[in-house]
């Protein structure tokens, strides 16, 4: 063998020995690569693996918040339920107490309206005019009580009768008792206000029922009442403290008869040996009493009144005729001068009118009744 193929060979085998060292290279490369892809599948696997849980976990708990959801909703939809019917039954009692609200307003107001008819008809309201008064013996006193000791007096009072008129009516009395029989008698009275006719009713009147009574009054000139004394001492002490303060000029007082004392609520009775103690205490309304310290109590009159000749009266008066029906064609004081006239006139079976008073729509008037020295109601 010549040296130019044993350099051939020697070549390559050099160049067999370089592409064994690359392929090596090239294999370990591989490996290397194979062995990332290994760790790099087995990290992605433990990742599934983990993100498979978290997905079952997720899944587990969006199940637990569905069937939550769905219990919920059922709850909801049966409480919601129970809400409307308990809504329902509520605007039943509601519907029911309105109706009772509203008959116990209807019965209500039916009460108010009777108590103020029989408010006017016997209630009281009268002005008592100022006059002197001369006190008599003339009534009984209690057995062992002289006449002496007590102030005594009777006061009548008389209730004037009344009606009530209400709007669209009028009142109108006559001078003779004949006109209002012949104006009673018509079942219309057509009555003509400028271009303008209307038709009246007339109605015969009945008075609301009137009173007559006798007030007795006597009144102690001996004996006052005192309060406002609380027991700021024992019992006796505290009557001999009052006894002994009411017994003494030298405060208003006088000499003691009898002294009653309730320690209850403060209150007492003095009764004084003479007259004018008693009066003159009752003027200044208050006494001191000496008590360790000064207290100041209210004295008040000793008085018994009684309600004697109690008498009711019920009627209908002669001369006066009721109008009703009246329309508010004109100004009042117009249409009263407009039925005066009508009734005033003998064409139309009236006669001289003694008064008259009308009362237009939305108003009324309490018209007071008396006897005059003719016995002629007014």
């Amino acid at each position: 063998m010549s040296d130019n193929a044993g350099d051939r060979v020697n070549g390559e085998i050099q160049s067999f020995d370089d592409e064994m060292s690359a392929a090596a290279a090239e294999l370990q490369k591989y490996k290397d690569l194979m062995e990332s892809a290994d760790t790099e599948r087995s990290r992605l696997l433990l990742e599934k693996a983990e993100a498979d849980d978290e997905k079952r976990k997720a899944e587990a708990e969006l199940k637990t918040f569905m069937d939550n959801e769905e219990k919920l909703t059922d709850k909801f939809k049966i409480d919601f339920q129970e809400v409307q019917e308990e809504m329902k039954s509520l605007e039943r009692v509601n519907q029911n107490l309105k109706r009772e609200l509203d008959d116990l307003r209807k019965k209500l107001q039916f009460k108010k309206a009777e108590s103020d008819s029989l408010q006017r008809k016997f209630k009281i309201k009268a002005k008592i005019p100022v006059k002197p008064v001369k006190f008599t013996r003339g009534l009984e006193t209690d057995e062992g009580e002289e006449r002496d000791d007590l102030v005594t007096s009777v006061f009548t009072v008389t209730q004037r009768p009344s009606f009530l008129l209400k709007g669209g009516q009028a009142l109108i009395t006559f001078e003779e008792e004949k006109v209002a029989e012949q104006i009673l008698r018509l079942a219309k009275c057509s009555v003509t206000c400028d271009k303008a006719k209307m038709d009246i009713k007339p109605y015969s009147l009945t008075l609301d029922p009137s009173v007559k009574f006798e007030i007795h009054v006597k009144v102690s000139k001996k004996t006052i009442k005192f309060c406002n004394a609380p027991p700021t001492l024992p019992e006796e002490r505290m009557r001999d403290r009052l006894e002994l303060s009411f017994s003494r000029a030298s405060r208003g007082g006088g000499e003691v008869e009898k002294l009653e004392y309730d320690k209850n609520n403060g209150t007492g009775r003095v009764t004084f040996v003479n007259t004018g103690v008693a009066e003159n205490l009752v003027l200044r309304g208050k006494f001191c009493v000496d008590t360790g310290s000064d207290m100041v109590v209210d004295v008040f009159p000793l008085y018994d009144y009684q309600l004697k000749k109690f008498q009711t009266y019920s009627g209908a008066p002669n001369r006066t005729v009721l109008l009703g029906g009246i329309q508010g064609l004109m100004d009042e004081e117009d249409l009263q001068d407009h039925l005066e006239i009508h009734f005033q006139k003998p064409s139309n079976y009236g006669g001289e009118v003694e008064n008259i008073q009308y009362v237009p729509d939305g108003k009324e008037l309490t018209a007071f009744f008396s006897e005059d020295d003719n016995k002629k109601d007014n």
